[in-house]
């Protein structure tokens, strides 16, 4: 034990040390505010419900009562999606910045995001799929495959994906992904593309439960497997040379980041479309309040995410009322400036 203390610098041990009780409060005090925050994403909408009809509706619920109707077939779904996907991005983002050591990094980083969009435009124009439940499978589909050729085009030797070739590997197939998306854009309907158009927006709005469940299924094995190598994580953070010196297996390590990103970011793109900034913005803000412990860092970006998420679709229903616009809109004119303050503050990227 002494050996790791020693290996680890004394300015990360002071911060672990410094905020070992404000983590928790830190922690608790987001918890909360999500709470408070998902009572709002109820309440407020194209119709505005008073807190009584919201209690009748959760406790005593009376099917011929259009309110309750509304809250339990749009307003709850559109909550547990955007909680979840929030959640998933946050950690996913997490991951990728611990990965890369780039505080720049995200889960798009992956080709997530491009093979999602690529699966669904494709299944629009060559399937005429016009139903967000099949939506949903193929960009499943579409993310795990481009996440799968990432992983194997970054491949090291026998030794696993190496960080600065998953970056390159991720940026690469991006580019290819989004060129085939362009082209089939261009050549599909404007009858069909409706629906992909509210999922390419990046829209919480419009699921129901079934499409909540599978998320809830997908975000929990990607957090599960977050959980079993967030430790690890702190020892990938540190340098290949460093982690090997604390005994981590990097690349199992590594195999199990890159399988969680794709189920979380995966998921969260399947389900809500790609939304940007999130995944990055949460590990930041995280990581100014738990320092460099990846453990702290990995449970704030879930619950703030989350709450970033929920936030920007409130943001959404009321900026442009009774018009909508959708939360990967507003996150994206909100992680704009911040990706910007990023970039001046860590130098383009540099770890």
């Amino acid at each position: 034990m002494k050996r790791v203390q020693g290996l680890i610098p004394s300015t990360v041990r002071k911060q672990q040390h410094g905020g070992r009780h404000q983590k928790p409060l830190w922690l608790a005090a987001c918890i909360a505010l999500l709470g408070v925050v998902a009572l709002l994403s109820i309440l407020v909408g194209s119709r505005s419900l008073a807190p009584s009809v919201i209690g009748a509706a959760l406790f005593s619920f009376d099917p011929h009562n259009d309110a309750h109707l509304v809250i339990w077939s749009l307003r709850i779904p559109r909550l547990i999606i955007g909680i979840l996907a929030g959640a998933a991005l946050g950690a996913s983002g997490a991951v990728m910045q611990a990965l890369t050591r780039n505080p720049l990094a995200e889960p798009g980083l992956l080709g997530v995001n491009a093979g999602a969009a690529a699966a669904v435009i494709l299944g629009v124009a060559i399937g005429d799929i016009n139903n967000i439940h099949h939506y949903v499978w193929l960009a499943f589909a579409g993310a795990g495959l481009a996440g799968g050729a990432v992983f194997v085009l970054s491949a090291n030797g026998g030794r696993g994906p190496d960080p600065l070739r998953l970056v390159l590997a991720g940026a690469a197939l991006s580019i290819i992904l989004a060129s085939l998306t362009g082209i089939a854009l261009l050549n599909t309907p404007t009858s069909a593309l409706e629906t992909f158009r509210n999922w390419a927006a990046g829209s919480v709005d419009g699921r129901d439960f079934e499409v909540a469940a599978t998320l809830a299924l997908s975000v929990g094995c990607g957090l599960l497997i977050c959980i079993m190598i967030a430790g690890h994580l702190n020892a990938v953070a540190l340098g290949d040379d460093l982690g090997r010196a604390l005994g981590v297996d990097l690349r199992r390590t590594l195999l199990l980041a890159c399988l969680a990103v794709m189920l979380l970011a995966g998921s969260a793109t399947a389900a809500a479309g790609p939304i940007g900034f999130v995944g990055l913005m949460a590990p930041h803000l995280a990581r100014a309040i738990a320092g460099p412990d990846q453990r702290w860092i990995l449970s704030l970006s879930t619950v703030m995410a989350a709450l970033l998420l929920l936030v920007a679709d409130i943001i959404g229903r009321v900026i442009a009322a009774p018009a909508e616009v959708a939360a990967g809109i507003v996150t994206a004119l909100i992680g704009g400036p911040f990706f910007l303050v990023i970039v001046r503050r860590t130098g383009g990227g540099k770890p």
